[in-house]
């Protein structure tokens, strides 16, 4: 009676093991990050917050939990915020979804040479650095990076 019941527990255990195996199939892609929108809403003197719009499209048939999101966002060499927040929330497969997360920053030391870059009427280089920490049972720590320009002009007032 005592084999049969660890031979169960053994076959269930295996059982168990080869399905885990299945979770880390090879046709697993990268979900997509792009940086949609970025939305003021305080600007004081000693402090900024920003609401950061990120869409993730999740290009596999399971559903993408995704846990935390460390980032950082620089307009040239400037580091305008670095921060992490934690997220919990999930993307259906195939599906797409908007979340907005809320960063706030001290734009203070970086008065001068920010306005300095926007009176130049050059086109700005920004970045957005990440680390975006998915799964449940399975954790994958995805980086991703995404850039772009940006020209002043076009953003301050005549």
């Amino acid at each position: 009676m005592i084999e049969r019941a660890r031979l169960l527990l053994l076959g269930s255990l295996l059982a168990l093991l080869t399905g885990c195996a299945s979770w880390s199939a090879d046709d697993w892609r990268p979900p997509e990050v792009h940086l949609v929108e970025v939305e003021t809403v305080k600007a004081r003197l000693l402090q900024q917050e920003f609401v950061l719009h990120l869409e993730v499209i999740n290009p596999n048939d399971s559903r993408l939990f995704i846990r935390s999101l460390a980032y950082a966002v620089r307009l040239n060499d400037l580091l305008l915020v670095q921060d992490e927040t934690s997220l919990w929330r999930s993307v259906g497969g195939h599906d797409r979804r908007t979340f907005k997360i809320t960063a706030r920053t001290n734009l203070w030391r970086q008065l001068k040479p920010l306005a300095k870059l926007l009176k130049s009427g050059q086109p700005l280089h920004y970045t957005l650095q990440g680390d975006l920490a998915t799964g449940l049972l399975i954790h994958r720590d995805l980086h991703l990076s995404r850039s772009g320009e940006i020209i002043p002009g076009d953003h301050i007032p005549e």
